[in-house]
């Protein structure tokens, strides 16, 4: 059995976190409610916490970006 692989989610959720932004700001400049943006931006922040909590020592701000490079590589590379 495969162990569950904090990293990825981690990734996954800083993701689709970049990508929503872009709908919330189109939402609110045409004076719309960001309802799916919203609800995507809670979902990347579950997936972001959960990641973060459930990984023993957790993350630190300088491991991030080591963690998005690693992931990226493993499953592109």
């Amino acid at each position: 059995m495969r162990t569950l692989d904090y990293d990825l989610y981690l990734t996954i959720g800083l993701v689709i976190a970049v990508f929503s932004v872009p709908a919330v700001v189109s939402a609110l400049s045409d004076n719309r409610t960001p309802r799916v943006a919203a609800v995507v931006l809670i979902i990347s922040g579950c997936l972001v916490a959960w990641a973060a909590t459930s990984k023993p020592g957790g993350y630190t701000l300088d491991q991030i970006p080591t963690v998005i490079v690693n992931v990226v590589g493993r499953y592109l590379g």
